[in-house]
Order: structure tokens, then sequence, then C-alpha cells
């Protein structure tokens, strides 16, 4: 066993080394175009722990034997994956999209200055908090198709574009702190923990939503010369109310059995023939995108199943402030969920300590692509922005060290 967990650790390590590489796959393609089409595959950021997941499972079958290799990828829970692809989907259609546009729209209207600037900010600021009511990685997937047109635009400067991306990233990961059910790192603890949506928004979420406001106004400042002169308000055809009303049931539907993967796949497929039947109101659905995510995520989910050997030890042998920065800093190589879900198996953790662990892995969530489950929706709904239309690992970072400074400065501080 001890060999496995070398040999899986070992493979998580090249795994979070090929996330920081992806932009080398696409120099490699444009210089051996013969194979231009396998260095494509590598340097998709959403494929990398899909892949070495794969590598992984192969690796169990040649040291364990089959069975044990295929017992240990049956054992793991799909259920986020599988989840994050629906709810991508289904806030990503039209009906749905449309509605918060207008919405936001509606109030940018109401906020002093140009419009295009207010809608930016509502984008960075408001759709990130009503993550933690339609969950994360609904609010990444609307946020990054109504930014997409202002901000990741290739005329943009690229430093501002990083910027931005990793103030969203940051504010998704904090903005979910409000309710007990919208962050993957608040929701995989809650019940043992007995932390409920009044307890959160009273520990962390308000601490989160000023953070959130302070980024926001901060990345607009910057932003804001260079922001078109207007949004995109092209004629997209109305959409009748009941068609919107029955999307909005769909992804309430969804949310609400976020635990029950039959119950929401079933209301998957439901939903994919409704689309179908009322195609004329409909824009092509984000299926690629959506399964490329979850094909990610579902790889992290096999990769860091086999973590807990030496990631618990470390957690429960910190104390309370150096959990903070600790988890902090693991959460940008080890997916803030995985940590808190490790903290949750410790016996005898105190009251500050769990705060620590939690408040850490959530101001952490915008570092890295893996650092929190919606930011691969984001960097597959984002890319084509940016120069070769590839996220830089390095980038990314060096955009959310500020951001994350302030949620840091926010949950130690206030």
């Amino acid at each position: 066993m001890r060999t496995l967990e070398i040999v899986a650790a070992a493979l998580f390590a090249v795994a979070v080394l090929h996330t920081l590489a992806t932009k080398v796959f696409e120099r490699l393609a444009h210089r051996h175009p013969r194979h231009a089409g396998l260095f494509h595959l590598l340097g998709e950021v959403e494929v990398v722990f899909g892949f070495w997941a794969a590598v992984l499972v192969a690796a169990m079958g040649v040291v364990a034997g089959s069975a044990v290799a295929i017992a240990y990828a049956e054992s793991r829970q799909y259920t986020e994956p599988l989840f994050v692809v629906v709810i991508m989907v289904v806030s990503a259609s039209r009906p749905v999209l449309e509605a918060i546009r207008a919405l936001v729209a509606f109030l940018a209207r109401l906020l002093p200055g140009r419009a295009v600037v207010a809608q930016a900010w509502l984008c960075l600021a408001l759709v990130p908090l009503l993550g933690s009511l339609v969950t994360e990685p609904a609010a990444m997937t609307l946020a990054a198709l109504m930014l997409a047109p202002l901000v990741f635009r290739p005329e943009l400067p690229e430093h501002l574009k990083y910027g931005a991306l990793g103030v969203l990233f940051v504010n998704i990961s904090i903005g979910g702190t409000l309710t007990s059910f919208a962050a993957p790192p608040v929701l995989i603890v809650a019940a043992t923990w007995n932390w409920d949506s009044a307890f959160m928004l009273a520990t962390f979420g308000w601490k989160a939503a000023i953070a959130v406001v302070v980024n926001a106004t901060g990345m607009v400042f910057l932003l804001h010369r260079h922001l078109p002169d207007a949004a995109d308000d092209a004629e997209r055809g109305r959409v009748p109310m009941a068609v919107t009303a029955i999307h909005f049931a769909f992804l309430v539907a969804t949310v609400a059995f976020a635990h029950h993967p039959v119950i929401f796949l079933g209301l998957f497929l439901l939903f994919v023939g409704y689309t179908r039947a009322y195609a004329r109101h409909q824009s092509p659905l984000l299926l690629k995108e959506a399964l490329l995510v979850g094909f990610f995520l579902a790889g992290l989910v096999v990769l860091g199943g086999m973590q807990r050997w030496w990631l618990q030890p470390l957690i429960s042998g910190l104390q309370p402030l150096a959990l903070f920065f600790g988890s902090l800093g693991l959460t940008a190589i080890a997916d803030n969920a995985a940590l808190t879900y490790l903290g949750s198996l410790i016996d005898g953790m105190t009251p500050q300590a769990k705060y620590m662990l939690m408040a850490g892995a959530v101001a952490g969530g915008g570092l890295t692509v893996i650092a929190n489950a919606p930011n691969p929706a984001g960097v597959a709904l984002l890319r084509s922005g940016f120069d070769k239309e590839s996220i830089g690992a390095l980038g990314l970072l060096l955009g959310a060290l500020v951001p994350t400074a302030v949620a840091a400065a926010a949950m130690l501080l206030l």
C-alpha cells in the first residue's frame, strides 16, 4: 500500500507541474505540427488531472492488480464533478443568462458613472455573492460569460486580464460562504461541524462580502479606461417569461438535489429534452466545456483520494495561525474542499482551528486552477480572450495575490 501511496503522490506532483506547463505544450504543438493534436490535448488544463488520474489507475493495476485499481476508481465520490457539469450547462443556458444579464443591466443603470463600468463591477461583486444562493459553479459560469465581452478581450492588456481573473476566482471562492451549501469546502464539512447558513453568514459571510466589494472596486478602477464604450446590447430575441421560469425551476431543483446525482442527472436529461423542444429560444448548450471541467474535477477526485497519508498529518500538526497560512498555501496545490474534508476527519479540532482551516481554504481559492472547484469552469470559458488562448499558471498566481491578501486580511482582522 505504501508503494501505491508514493506512486500516487508522485503522479499528483507531476499533474500539478503539468498544470503549470500547459503553455509549453502549446508551443510544442506549433513547433511539431505532425503531433500538434496530441500537444494541444495535453495543453488543455481541463485534461491534465483526468489524464494523470488514468495513469494512476493504470499504475495501480500494474502494481496491485486490476481488481484493486477498479475497486479504488469505483470507491471515489463523483457527485461534485457530475453536479458541476449539470449546473454549468443549466446556468449557462440562454434564458438564465439573459435574465441575469438583464438584472445586471438594470442595476447598472441605477449606479453612477458609465453603465459598462457598473456592469463590470456587478459581475465581479454581485454575481460572486449570488453564488451563495445558486452555488459557486453557477456563479462562475454566469460571471465569466458576462465578463468575457467586457474584460477578457484580445485587445485588453494581458496583465489586467490576469488581474481580473484573479479577482473573479478569489471573489467566487469567498463569495459562496454566506450559506452552508454553495461553496464546496463549506458544503463538505457543514454537517460534520454543525455549521448552518446562519452560522456561516455571521462568522464568514459578512467578512467575505466586504472583501468581495473591495476587490471588485479596486479592479474596476484599474479597468475602467480599457472597457468598451458600451456593453453588447445586440438584439438576441425575446425569451418568453414562461421559458425563463422553467429554466430557473430546473436550476433551483438541481441546486436542491445537489447531493443526489440520480435525481439531478434525471432532471438534466429532462432539461436537455426541453431545450430541444423549444430550440428557437435556446443557444447551443455548453456541453463541451462542462464535460471538460467535469473530467478535470473527476481526475482531481481520483488523484486527491490518495494524498491523505501526507496531507492529514501536515494539517493536524499546525497551530491555528500557522493552520490558516498553511491551508491558504496548500489550497493552491490540493483543492480547498479536499483540505477541509481532511480537517473534518481530525478528532478534537477546536472551533478556532476549524475557523482558521476554512478561512485559509476559501481565501486561497483563487491562486491556481485547482484551488477551487469552479476555477476550471472559468478557465474553460475565458481562455479565448488571452494570448494564444491559454491561461498561464504564473499569470493567474500573480493576478490573484492582491485579492487573496485582501480576503486573508478580512478573515483574520475583521
